[in-house]
């Protein structure tokens, strides 16, 4: 039993029965409005720097004006992504400790490096993104190139190190609990978890399918109005490539990050696979609820729980049955959300497979009149935004499948939370702002896209001023 349960328990009190502090509800609604939020703008900040040296790079090498013309738009895209992400972000520093004091003030040391180094690779992505944006027609080519880089490798730091809080909160070290207190801390050890290597793969990747099935859905919308010119070939080609090797790569980075649950969370796993009791083998169940204890509505394949769970035909999955019902999460919530983020993980690596099989076999699905073409464009319309919908269902999954631990096996998320019911201000006010945000995101990327159109290259973006001088 953990330190915090264990002193409980010498006083007769479980965790358990505690009463809610009545900040915990307004705090987990707030955390997930904001991280739901921001987690999109930093899937862009992540990807899109890749994307734009690709296309850069292709300008510049193969001489290619239309790959340099999106190079530059998708900067400007990429900058004012950047400028709403950083409101958000600022927003997401705060909250930590304003949401969850029992958590930063029990665990702040441990914690405090990989949000230092998150916070080191946002200004620095911001400075390289400032310099990119100010020196097209101001300096040498292959330069100018160059800023691409720290922009990557700083959104690749970033990714890894608020994964590696999220995967210390999944698989707590780096230090030791003396008499209900935190000493013996080694900040590294916490960062470098065991934990942090598959989910930071995980959420780097979904980055890249996120990203590049989002913009490769605006060229494909603009395709089906009749766009074709090689503008929007060129637009949908490049993102979507990378929207497709991420795809296909996801569901072997996610089957290796999800092997460990039987160890690990083995609450989550049973969770995921809806294993009301430990089965050998255990099938997979498709679909279902948990209604009074037990599964209902799910479509069994037998064998193969055991064999996606644990590798093998015959291993156990852990069932609800083997883990206090005081540690159990919540189920359906769980199961609906994993279930949703595979289903759309899959269904999305079938479209980029269809398509570049089609090619490969000499079948251009984006010439105008190919058979099956409108379809594939009407597919990855739609796989944009699936592609948000699988993100955040597999956050959800991994989130509430937690529960009830903040960190797990050591502290509970009603320990973690405060007791200020003006909470629910905040997240009406926060709710406000989003919202705002949002309606004005769209608007601004709508105008810029008809300018564009309409033959206007000079846009002003955050970061960069106004361009001077010759282009190249």
């Amino acid at each position: 039993m953990d330190p915090f349960l264990s002193a409980l328990s010498s006083l007769g009190v479980l965790a358990a029965d505690l009463p809610e502090p009545a900040g915990l509800l307004p705090a987990r609604q707030q955390m997930a409005l904001s991280l739901g939020w921001h987690i999109i703008l930093a899937c862009f900040g992540v990807a899109f720097p890749t994307m734009i040296a690709v296309m850069h790079w292709r300008g510049i090498y193969r001489e290619d004006a239309v790959a340099l013309v999106l190079a530059r738009r998708w900067a400007k895209v990429s900058a004012v992504l950047f400028a709403i992400g950083a409101v958000s972000g600022t927003v997401l520093s705060f909250e930590m400790g304003l949401l969850w004091p029992g958590l930063m003030g029990t665990f702040g040391d441990v914690l405090g490096l990989p949000f230092a180094f998150e916070g080191v690779a946002f200004f620095l992505e911001a400075i390289f993104l400032g310099i990119y944006l100010y020196g097209w027609g101001r300096m040498p080519p292959r330069q100018h190139l160059l800023m691409l880089v720290p922009m990557a490798l700083t959104g690749i730091a970033g990714t890894f190190s608020v994964l590696a809080v999220n995967g210390w909160m999944n698989n707590p070290t780096g230090f030791r609990m003396v008499d209900g207190e935190v000493t013996d801390v080694d900040p590294w050890a916490a960062m470098f978890n065991s934990g942090v290597l598959w989910q930071f793969l995980h959420m780097w990747v979904a980055a890249f399918m996120v990203a590049g099935f989002c913009i490769a859905a605006v060229y494909a919308a603009g395709m089906l109005r009749g766009r074709r010119d090689r503008h929007h070939r060129l637009g949908f080609t490049v993102p979507f490539a990378f929207a497709s090797v991420a795809a296909v790569a996801q569901p072997l980075i996610g089957h290796l990050l999800g092997s460990r649950l039987a160890d690990t969370q083995p609450a989550k796993l049973a969770a995921f696979e809806l294993a009301t009791e430990t089965e050998s083998p255990a099938p997979l169940r498709l679909g279902g609820l948990l209604i009074d204890g037990e599964a209902r509505f799910s479509i069994d394949i037998p064998y193969l729980g055991s064999i996606i769970a644990r590798n093998s035909l015959t291993a156990p999955v852990p069932g609800l049955d083997s883990i206090p019902a005081d540690q159990h999460p919540p189920v359906n919530i769980t199961h609906l959300a994993f279930q949703s983020m595979v289903g759309i993980g899959t269904l999305l690596a079938l479209v980029a497979i269809i398509y570049w099989v089609a090619r490969w076999r000499g079948h251009d699905l984006l010439t105008p009149g190919a058979r099956g073409g409108t379809w594939l464009l009407r597919g990855v319309v739609l796989a944009g935004p699936l592609a948000v919908v699988a993100l955040e269902a597999g956050w959800v999954a991994t989130e509430v499948g937690r529960q009830p631990w903040v960190v797990y096996g050591v502290m509970r998320t009603v320990e973690a939370a405060g007791d200020s019911s003006g909470l629910w201000w905040l997240l009406g006010v926060s709710t406000v702002v989003y919202a705002a945000m949002t309606v004005g995101a769209v608007t601004v990327l709508r105008s810029m896209a008809r300018r564009w159109r309409e033959g206007d290259e000079d846009l002003p973006s955050p970061y960069g001023p106004e361009r001077v001088g010759t282009t190249r």
